[in-house]
Protein backbone atom coordinates (compact mmCIF):
# COMPACT_ATOMS: atom_id res chain seq x y z
CA UNK A 1 0.00 0.00 0.00
CA UNK A 2 2.84 2.38 1.00
CA UNK A 3 4.79 1.84 -2.52
CA UNK A 4 1.21 2.87 -4.46
CA UNK A 5 0.46 5.62 -2.50
CA UNK A 6 4.64 6.87 -3.96
CA UNK A 7 3.93 5.83 -6.68
CA UNK A 8 0.93 8.36 -7.06
CA UNK A 9 2.96 11.40 -4.83
CA UNK A 10 5.81 10.61 -7.46
CA UNK A 11 3.41 10.90 -10.60
CA UNK A 12 1.06 13.95 -9.06
CA UNK A 13 4.48 15.71 -8.52
CA UNK A 14 6.12 15.59 -11.37
CA UNK A 15 2.91 16.52 -13.54
CA UNK A 16 2.33 19.72 -11.47
CA UNK A 17 6.20 20.34 -12.15
CA UNK A 18 5.85 20.43 -16.18
CA UNK A 19 3.15 23.13 -15.27
CA UNK A 20 5.47 25.36 -13.76
CA UNK A 21 6.98 26.94 -16.94
CA UNK A 22 9.37 29.95 -17.06
CA UNK A 23 7.93 33.10 -18.12
CA UNK A 24 9.77 32.78 -21.75
CA UNK A 25 8.37 29.08 -22.11
CA UNK A 26 4.75 30.54 -20.86
CA UNK A 27 4.86 33.25 -23.80
CA UNK A 28 5.23 30.65 -26.46
CA UNK A 29 2.41 28.50 -25.33
CA UNK A 30 -0.09 30.74 -25.62
CA UNK A 31 1.54 32.26 -28.85
CA UNK A 32 1.25 28.70 -29.99
CA UNK A 33 -2.00 27.72 -28.32
CA UNK A 34 -3.61 31.00 -29.31
CA UNK A 35 -3.15 30.47 -33.31
CA UNK A 36 -3.61 26.53 -33.44
CA UNK A 37 -6.91 27.04 -31.90
CA UNK A 38 -5.93 24.95 -28.54
CA UNK A 39 -8.38 26.82 -26.22
CA UNK A 40 -7.74 24.86 -23.76
CA UNK A 41 -4.47 24.98 -23.03
CA UNK A 42 -5.20 28.88 -23.91
CA UNK A 43 -7.12 29.23 -21.04
CA UNK A 44 -4.75 27.71 -18.89
CA UNK A 45 -1.67 30.06 -19.29
CA UNK A 46 -3.63 33.51 -19.44
CA UNK A 47 -5.55 35.05 -16.73
CA UNK A 48 -9.37 34.95 -17.08
CA UNK A 49 -9.17 38.47 -18.85
CA UNK A 50 -6.71 37.92 -21.26
CA UNK A 51 -8.43 35.12 -22.42
CA UNK A 52 -11.32 36.42 -23.16
CA UNK A 53 -9.54 39.40 -25.01
CA UNK A 54 -7.77 36.48 -27.20
CA UNK A 55 -11.21 34.57 -28.13
CA UNK A 56 -12.85 37.59 -28.92
CA UNK A 57 -10.11 38.09 -31.63
CA UNK A 58 -8.89 34.31 -32.62
CA UNK A 59 -10.97 33.97 -35.61
CA UNK A 60 -9.75 37.31 -37.46
CA UNK A 61 -5.96 36.59 -36.44
CA UNK A 62 -5.58 33.56 -37.94
CA UNK A 63 -7.63 33.15 -40.57
CA UNK A 64 -4.52 33.60 -43.21
CA UNK A 65 -1.79 31.66 -40.50
CA UNK A 66 -0.06 28.07 -40.85
CA UNK A 67 2.83 26.76 -40.35
CA UNK A 68 5.64 26.71 -37.24
CA UNK A 69 5.53 30.22 -34.96
CA UNK A 70 8.93 30.42 -35.12
CA UNK A 71 9.18 32.14 -31.85
CA UNK A 72 12.16 34.21 -30.63
CA UNK A 73 12.12 35.58 -27.93
CA UNK A 74 13.74 39.40 -28.57
CA UNK A 75 13.89 41.05 -24.98
CA UNK A 76 12.89 39.78 -21.20
CA UNK A 77 12.83 41.72 -18.09
CA UNK A 78 11.50 39.75 -14.83
CA UNK A 79 11.02 41.50 -12.16
CA UNK A 80 8.98 39.62 -8.91
CA UNK A 81 5.86 38.01 -9.94
CA UNK A 82 5.47 40.49 -13.13
CA UNK A 83 7.50 39.49 -16.56
CA UNK A 84 7.23 41.29 -19.65
CA UNK A 85 8.76 39.44 -22.45
CA UNK A 86 9.01 41.13 -26.49
CA UNK A 87 9.33 38.66 -28.89
CA UNK A 88 8.61 37.86 -32.52
CA UNK A 89 6.80 35.22 -34.61
CA UNK A 90 5.99 34.33 -38.34
CA UNK A 91 2.29 35.46 -37.86
CA UNK A 92 3.29 39.14 -37.56
CA UNK A 93 5.34 41.78 -39.37
CA UNK A 94 6.25 43.39 -35.91
CA UNK A 95 7.45 42.31 -32.83
CA UNK A 96 4.69 41.80 -29.90
CA UNK A 97 5.19 41.91 -26.04
CA UNK A 98 3.55 39.83 -23.15
CA UNK A 99 2.97 41.10 -20.02
CA UNK A 100 2.62 38.09 -17.57
CA UNK A 101 1.84 37.73 -13.49
CA UNK A 102 2.25 34.88 -11.47
CA UNK A 103 -0.69 33.60 -10.47
CA UNK A 104 -0.80 30.76 -7.61
CA UNK A 105 2.34 30.37 -8.28
CA UNK A 106 2.69 29.83 -12.33
CA UNK A 107 3.23 32.71 -14.88
CA UNK A 108 0.24 33.55 -17.07
CA UNK A 109 -0.04 36.14 -20.27
CA UNK A 110 -2.17 39.17 -18.63
CA UNK A 111 -3.83 42.63 -19.49
CA UNK A 112 -1.55 45.41 -19.38
CA UNK A 113 -3.05 48.03 -17.65
CA UNK A 114 -4.92 51.22 -19.37
CA UNK A 115 -1.87 53.43 -19.11
CA UNK A 116 0.54 50.95 -18.35
CA UNK A 117 3.76 50.67 -20.92
CA UNK A 118 6.38 47.85 -20.60
CA UNK A 119 9.87 48.13 -20.06
CA UNK A 120 10.95 47.85 -23.87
Amino acid sequence: MKNIALILLFIVGAACSQQNLSPTETAKVVVESFYNKDNQKLSEYTTAESYESFMAIQDIMTANTSGKSNFKVLQEKVDGDIAWIQFSTSYEEKPETFKLIKENGRWKVAEKGLREKGPF
